[in-house]
């Protein structure tokens, strides 16, 4: 078991249970709310003084007779965030933790504004992966989690960072297939190391499936990565980390990534994988409609400093930094995606709709679910964040029910 400080807003839940605070608004029964006054981002812009109309589960254009008003005057309203890529949090593991675990995990980041999260497993042996995979099927079936992401283990030894190499190989379009199947229909994305032997034809097969294929842990050259793309490959795996840097004579796969309009870069904003200066980069050439931001989180997320397992090696948290104890390599983040909105909005001084796209609307559109969330639009869930004057966030909706309730107004 990890050894940590727990967060103290974190919540242990048992299966099925609500990760509700005390409410003083009543919308635990989904009667109908009318959150009005506050700053709304819409796809189109952001309205001040605008109202968000929640009835039921839906958001929806016009308000009942009886909707009760919540004034949040001074708030920003924004769509519930939407992690493509997480390995847990609140102590709790998505890569080989029990159901249990993967539900606390959940909850923790549910209070920190994400009301949409793919689990992603870590470099395992290949059969524990497709049982795993078959338990996180039934979570993502119950619409606890939005699907799986197999980062690992097809990934090159070269770009291993906090992955066994011990349990690395290449991408055999055959085991690829086995991971798919055992997903049940909930796989969502593949990391590869593209490069890789029968790396271009794992990604047709991803395609072919309707899985999102992201080049990853790569030491692919710039041409290597092109072909990828042109297989199908449309998402840059923590773009930046775990591959060659940009070189002058040999651009390599970050180059390649950045100007292919086809190809969403994730990026972990947490002010240790990536410099200021690396992050606008991203948004300056791929712009703000291609920028998805992901925590990479691991188990410390919301739960504090100390020892714990990413897969089968061992991770040490200090100062919200995780390292690999032997090796010291980054091993993920203790990033929840509203430290993420914050920063790249207070320290990076990007534009609140362009952080909103990149934290919301951008992954969904990639995950096939943005008929549901990653907007503010009626007919959708009612997923949203209210975040204060300080970009802090003091209101999470999720489905019409308060997950983290508003202060009385």
């Amino acid at each position: 078991m990890p050894s940590g400080a727990r967060d103290s807003a974190d919540l242990r839940l048992r299966r099925g249970a609500r990760a509700t605070t005390n409410n003083p608004h009543p919308a635990t029964d989904h009667s109908p709310l009318i959150l009005s006054g506050a700053n709304v981002v819409l796809p189109t812009g952001t309205v001040e003084a605008g109202q968000v109309v929640v009835d039921g589960t839906r958001i929806t254009a016009t308000a009942p007779e009886n909707a009760h008003v919540i004034d949040l005057t001074a708030h920003w309203i924004v769509p519930g965030f939407v992690d493509l890529h997480n390995h847990g949090g609140g102590g709790a593991s998505f890569a080989g933790g029990t159901a249990e675990d993967v539900l606390k995990g959940v909850a923790t980041h549910r209070r920190h504004g994400t009301t949409t999260v793919v689990a992603s497993a870590v470099t395992g042996d290949l059969d524990f992966l497709a049982r795993h995979a078959g338990m996180l099927a039934e979570l993502a079936q119950q619409g606890d989690i939005a699907g799986i992401h197999f980062e690992g283990p097809f990934i090159s030894p070269c770009r291993k960072g906090a992955h066994d190499e011990q349990l690395l190989r290449a991408p055999d379009p055959a085991e690829v297939r086995k991971l798919i199947d055992a997903a049940h229909g909930h796989a969502r994305m593949m990391t590869l190391a593209t490069e890789l032997p029968g790396g271009l034809d794992s990604v047709r097969l991803l395609v072919e499936h309707g899985v999102l294929a992201a080049v990853g842990h790569t030491d692919a050259t710039y041409e290597q990565t092109l072909g990828a793309i042109d297989a199908g490959a449309t998402v840059a795996t923590h773009l930046f980390n775990a591959m060659p840097p940009i070189g002058h004579r040999a651009p390599g796969p970050i180059t390649a990534l950045l100007e292919d309009e086809r190809v969403t870069v994730e990026l972990i904003n947490d002010g240790v994988h990536l410099h200021p200066a690396a992050l606008r980069l991203a948004f300056h050439h791929a712009g703000a409609a291609r920028v998805a931001f992901i925590t990479d989180a691991m188990d410390a997320a919301g739960f504090g400093d100390g020892r714990y397992l990413l897969g089968p090696l061992e991770v040490a948290v200090r100062d919200g930094v995780a390292r690999l104890v032997e090796g010291d390599s980054i091993a993920g983040s203790t990033l929840t995606l509203d430290r993420a909105f914050k920063r790249a909005v207070t320290v990076d001084g990007l534009p609140v709709g362009d952080v909103v796209a990149a934290i919301s609307a951008n992954p969904a559109r990639l995950l096939g679910l943005a008929d549901r969330v990653g907007s503010l639009e009626p007919g959708k869930d009612a997923d949203l964040v209210v975040l204060d004057a300080a970009f802090d966030v003091v209101g999470v909706m999720r489905r019409g029910q308060w997950v983290v309730a508003p202060g009385p107004s």
